[in-house]
């Protein structure tokens, strides 16, 4: 008789057949990295300051010749490579015509001024001169107070006419012996010198705008 006990590998399992698929644990979480203190940013240096130039004394076979005979009448300097002359105010004209004659300064560029109202003597007057056969530049300066006046350079150059009238229309400053010093630049009979410390940006003759332009005000 035969045997009809089976071996296990000849019963069907019991259930799914299938053995259950497993998922896949799920990754871990990494860690945050611990918060780093960011330095606080130092403030940016301040760049460093350009050197101030400074007047240094000027010196030269010409200089030496006016020291000669001027003295201390004269205080020749130069600035940021400009050579200039400060000159006592009794020694105009007379140095200027030295200059043009002797020293071939035979163009005056410009006249114009400066005004210090803290000091004393509120006003530097100052030539600019050019000498074409020396093709050289120079500068010549006097210091003059509130209400003193100049000799006119019109007869050592002509072309300081229109100069000295600018000048005057502008700063106040009279030079003697002008032919016709007169304002150039402002209207006759404003009141006023533009150019002056004391005179302020907005500053104008209100008198003046309105009796000749109809208004209150010309800004």
């Amino acid at each position: 008789m035969p045997d009809e006990t089976k071996s296990p590998s000849q019963h069907p399992p019991q259930g799914d057949s299938k053995p259950s698929a497993e998922k896949p644990a799920a990754p871990a979480t990494p860690p945050k990295p611990a918060a780093v203190a960011t330095p606080a940013a130092k403030p940016a240096a301040a760049p460093p300051k350009a050197p101030v130039p400074t007047p240094t004394p000027w010196d030269s076979p010409m200089i030496a010749k006016l020291r000669r005979t001027y003295g201390s009448g004269i205080e020749p300097l130069t600035y940021a490579g400009q050579n200039y002359i400060v000159v006592d105010r009794s020694l105009i004209p007379e140095l200027l015509y030295v200059l043009r004659n002797e020293e071939k300064f035979d163009y005056c560029v410009d006249i114009t001024a400066v005004h210090y109202p803290q000091r004393e003597k509120q006003f530097d007057v100052i030539w600019v001169l050019y000498s074409f056969p020396r093709n050289e530049r120079i500068r010549v300066k006097a210091q003059i107070a509130d209400g003193a006046t100049l000799p006119s350079s019109v007869p050592v150059w002509p072309a300081a006419n229109w100069l000295e009238r600018e000048v005057y229309d502008m700063f106040g400053i009279k030079f003697e012996g002008h032919p016709d010093l007169k304002r150039i630049l402002l209207p006759d009979g404003w009141q006023g010198h533009p150019l002056r410390k004391d005179y302020g940006i907005l500053q104008q003759d209100n008198q003046w705008v309105q009796i000749n332009l109809g208004i209150e005000s010309g800004q």
